[in-house]
């Protein structure tokens, strides 16, 4: 079956103007418009998808109108001169059951991720988090993943498919490839402190809000090592972006959100990217629309700001660093790419546990090495350790 057939062409009235302005996004964006055929795919970067589900929404039942307002204002942004080669296959055609939606997400997702192409599935609620995860399952591959939320959404076992309790089907789900879920930019009181040690009990990795905002770039090892990003715009304050029924007054800035994505973007290794929960019904003069807009042309830039230099099987244009901890007694080695400047670090993976080997090294910031120069034990390096072991 051919992944079109999941899919809904775009208006041509509302869309086809964008293409007339050739410094326009909507100029360079090929489209699935009605009464043209389907995009070709071949040598495709990036696809946009929009989903317009909300039938997982908690409070924010109105997030189903939001791939074409978000659309609209993406194509009004001015391109920045990369290569592009993007498509927008339209809008998926909603499922007669939400579990009948999952099911095309994940299948346009198998068929995109095998062409090595990245899918960006904006609008609907958060719970297609589980359709994008279950697309990794499908083709077996373990699979760490980064949600960017106020909230955990770990729900309870037997509660219903749900923005939220994602976390926690994905968790539960057989066969489960899942090596890490990072949260960034939970906020305590909306989460509680009995989530937070479950967090830990889990070995997942959970930042609050106020830690991450005070060192933004200590973000980037984090969203360096997801292979998928899922993000809910309720983890962005009110003011920002009204456009959500879960919208508080606290939360990240968008400039700052911009910058997440962009790092996202900037992930050799990450391979999908949801932007979620945004509510045109609820918004303030497109402002949410506008924003979601502007993450997805950062996530762009980013992509396309790509330095290919993963130190996985090639240790070349890396500078090694070796690192004795006497205290317990283990060497740590590090790798800085001579043409990013990032870095990363070495885990030990135990014998018989082969499908963790992409896992082994850790991305991790400048501060981890000064911790470990400081014979201390940098908690990233912990914290990946006892997850492969």
């Amino acid at each position: 079956m051919e992944i079109s057939e999941y899919l809904i062409p775009l208006d041509p009235k509302r869309f086809d103007r964008f293409a007339e302005q050739k410094n326009l996004m909507g100029h360079v964006v090929r489209k699935f418009i009605e009464g043209e055929s389907f995009p070709e795919l071949t040598g495709c970067h990036v696809a946009f998808i929009g989903v317009g589900e909300s039938r997982g929404s908690v409070n924010n039942v109105g997030c189903s109108e939001a791939p074409d307002p978000i659309r609209e204002r993406f194509y009004e942004l001015k391109q920045a001169g990369y290569s592009y080669n993007i498509a927008d296959l339209g809008n998926l055609r909603i499922g007669e059951t939400l579990e009948d939606t999952y099911a095309a997400v994940t299948t346009i997702l198998v068929e995109l991720l095998r062409e090595g192409i990245v899918p960006v599935i904006f609008g609907g609620s958060q719970d297609l988090t589980l359709a994008q995860y279950i697309a990794y399952q499908k083709l077996e591959e373990t699979v760490n993943i980064v949600g960017v939320d106020a909230h955990f959404n770990l729900g309870k076992m037997d509660d219903a498919n749900s923005s939220d309790c994602y976390v926690g089907k994905i968790v539960l789900h057989e066969p489960n490839f899942l090596f890490n879920y990072s949260n960034i930019g939970y906020q305590t009181y909306f989460v509680g402190t009995d989530q937070v040690e479950l967090m830990e009990k889990l070995y997942f990795d959970a930042y609050r809000l106020g830690n991450v905002r005070k060192d933004m770039e200590e973000v980037e090892p984090i969203v360096r090592n997801a292979d998928m990003l899922s993000f809910d715009v309720t983890a962005i304050r009110q003011s920002d972006a009204p456009g959500n029924g879960n919208a508080s007054p606290n939360g990240f800035y968008g400039e700052e959100a911009c910058q997440i994505v962009r790092y996202a973007g900037m992930s050799d290794k990450l391979t999908s990217f949801g932007l979620y929960e945004v509510n045109p019904s609820l918004d303030i003069r497109s402002q949410t629309s506008h924003l979601a807009a502007q993450m997805m042309w950062y996530f762009l830039e980013g992509y396309y700001n790509r330095k290919r230099d993963v130190p996985l099987n090639n240790k070349n244009g890396f500078l090694k660093y070796r690192v004795s901890m006497r205290q317990a007694e283990q060497e740590i080695v590090f790798y800085k790419s001579e043409k990013s400047q990032r870095w990363w670090m070495e885990v030990p993976v135990p014998n018989g546990k082969t499908r963790y080997q992409r896992h082994h090294l850790v991305p991790c910031s400048y501060k981890d090495y000064e911790t470990a120069c400081r014979d201390e034990m940098p908690e990233r390096w912990w914290q990946a350790y006892q997850k492969l072991s």
